[in-house]
């Protein structure tokens, strides 16, 4: 094999339709060498007809990142695939409609709490089932939204996503001893499944296309998922704790 990623194996997470950007991900890896197996959640038979449409038909596991039981099993599921792992890919995010669209002031704690242990603390959790197929230069990439602002509409999604930046770092500290990166990248506003779930979020796509030094596709996952990859890679083998911004350089700019 030739490319990138030749002869790496990949665990991509958050693949829901082909307009995801963990299928994008996924399809640009295979093209690059990489073995890649896919993890699904609630609509499996969805997922499975879209890893169909791969240049090479992937494996779809079962993955419930809230499962303690199915977190512990993950590692034996993948090695029915294949024999290690040097990447994974976190592409989850959900919160419930009360945590979105103006709702920060009234949304429940169960409902905050539901957002933060899918959106942010299954980072660890998927890193840490994974582990006992990773060794010295795997790495763990996530996708993030930027958190260093307060957004209109996104609300505790927002916050989820703040953990989730700190998280990787946290994860970078007590991974690096065993030579495993964690990086995010943090993507402009895409019209995905997950962010067609949030009420106002058009009001993104009107400021990205205006303001963006280098413009922004609102239809275009591939650089967001090329930046993945080129975390997955040898490319960057001291690069951890890193959040590369793919926006067209709207974060660089002031209000």
């Amino acid at each position: 094999m030739s490319g990138l990623l030749a002869g790496k194996r990949l665990l991509v997470t958050g693949v829901i339709t082909d307009a995801s950007i963990a299928f994008s991900v996924a399809k640009l890896a295979q093209e690059n060498g990489a073995q890649v197996v896919l993890t699904g959640f609630g609509r499996m038979s969805l997922v499975e007809r879209i890893a169909k449409r791969l240049p090479e038909a992937a494996p779809v596991i079962e993955l419930d990142v809230t499962n303690e039981e199915q977190l512990a099993g993950l590692a034996d599921k993948v090695r029915e695939h294949v024999d290690g792992l040097d990447g994974v890919v976190h592409s989850i995010g959900f919160a419930p409609q009360s945590c979105l669209g103006g709702g920060f002031l009234s949304a429940p704690w169960e409902d905050v709490a539901t957002a933060l242990h899918v959106s942010t603390y299954s980072y660890k959790s998927l890193a840490m089932a994974a582990l006992p197929l990773m060794g010295p230069g795997g790495a763990v990439v996530g996708l993030t939204f930027d958190a260093t602002k307060a957004w209109p509409v996104y609300d505790w999604m927002g916050v989820a996503k703040a953990g989730l930046e700190s998280a990787s770092r946290y994860l970078a500290l007590h991974l690096g001893a065993k030579g495993i990166r964690s990086n995010l990248v943090s993507a402009g506003p895409l019209r995905t499944m997950a962010a067609k779930s949030i009420p106002g979020f058009e009001q993104f796509e009107d400021a990205w296309a205006d303001r963006a030094p280098l413009g922004w596709n609102l239809t275009d996952q591939e650089p967001a998922a090329r930046a993945c990859l080129a975390l997955l890679s040898d490319w960057f083998p001291a690069t951890t704790g890193e959040i590369v911004h793919v926006d067209g350089g709207y974060h660089a700019l002031g209000a």
